[in-house]
């Protein structure tokens, strides 16, 4: 019988878990998924993470490469973020070029890495308009069930972390790199920005960590990403129900708790890994 309502009047069947205050997979309105986090998951990359928020699985893979610094930052590397949704992870998504989803969630990770002053770009630069390290972060997602954002933060922040790059030098008589791969470094990480979504359900009920069947429902979705000084970095609501500033802060202030957790997982993660090495 409930799964008979829930096909014919899936509005309805959720309305009937919001009312008394709790949803259909039993979390509160507040509650995230549970979140587990695993690093150097792919070998062959320079550094990489995945990451699962409930049923949604996310890895991520940075690749490195030496290149000549933009003309307009001639002493600042990059970063170049590509968030890939393959069919394998949804039925909704189909082959081919990035869809429009995609190519938002990549100009959104490549907005929060820039506004949260995630990596000095400063120190990606070997050599002022010469040399500098471009960093290629490919996020594909593996299993789509909701809030794709926040897990591609959380991943590409782990996979940054575990990321560690060769001493390069610049022979001064050939005028070439020379690049030794024995000796290594990790990143410097400046700031933990750690993404919070949120989903409005009847222009009123907030819910944290939608599922994908929760963010189709809704009458609007929100990211908010903060980083662990508290700070606002990011606030990405692409149209949909507007927000009352009590109700916006309400969002900021549990976004601020979610940072916490996260930052806290990200450091056991990373740090284990360190310790056994």
């Amino acid at each position: 019988m409930a799964a008979g309502f829930k096909t014919a009047e899936p509005l309805e069947y959720h309305r009937s878990f919001l009312k008394e205050n709790c949803r259909p997979d039993g979390r509160e309105l507040g509650e995230f998924r549970p979140t587990t986090l695993n690093i150097s998951s792919i070998s062959t990359a320079d550094g990489s993470a995945m990451v699962k928020i409930g049923n949604t699985t996310v890895i991520c893979g940075i690749k490195a490469e030496l290149t000549m610094p933009p003309s307009d930052a001639p002493n600042k590397g990059y970063i170049v973020p590509n968030v890939d949704l393959p069919p394998l992870c949804s039925s909704k998504f189909r082959p081919g070029p990035p869809g429009e989803q995609a190519q938002a969630a990549s100009q959104f990770i490549a907005d929060v890495i820039e506004s949260s002053d995630l990596i000095n770009m400063e120190e990606l630069c070997i050599e002022k308009a010469k040399l500098c390290w471009v960093l290629y972060c490919d996020i594909m997602c593996l299993d789509y069930d909701g809030n794709l954002l926040d897990a591609c933060i959380i991943v590409l922040l782990a996979a940054l972390k575990n990321a560690q790059l060769p001493e390069v030098t610049i022979n001064k008589e050939t005028d070439l790199a020379e690049v030794d791969i024995q000796k290594k470094r990790h990143l410097k990480i400046n700031r933990h920005p750690v993404g919070s979504s949120f989903a409005v359900f009847d222009d009123s009920i907030i819910i944290v960590d939608p599922t994908a069947e929760e963010e189709s429902l809704s009458t609007a979705l929100m990211t908010v990403v903060t980083d662990e000084e508290d700070r606002l970095c990011a606030v990405h609501k692409p149209g949909g129900t507007s927000l009352s500033g009590e109700k916006l802060q309400h969002c900021i202030n549990r976004a601020i708790t979610r940072n916490k957790e996260i930052s806290k997982l990200v450091d056991k993660v990373t740090g284990s890994m360190k310790t056994t090495k």
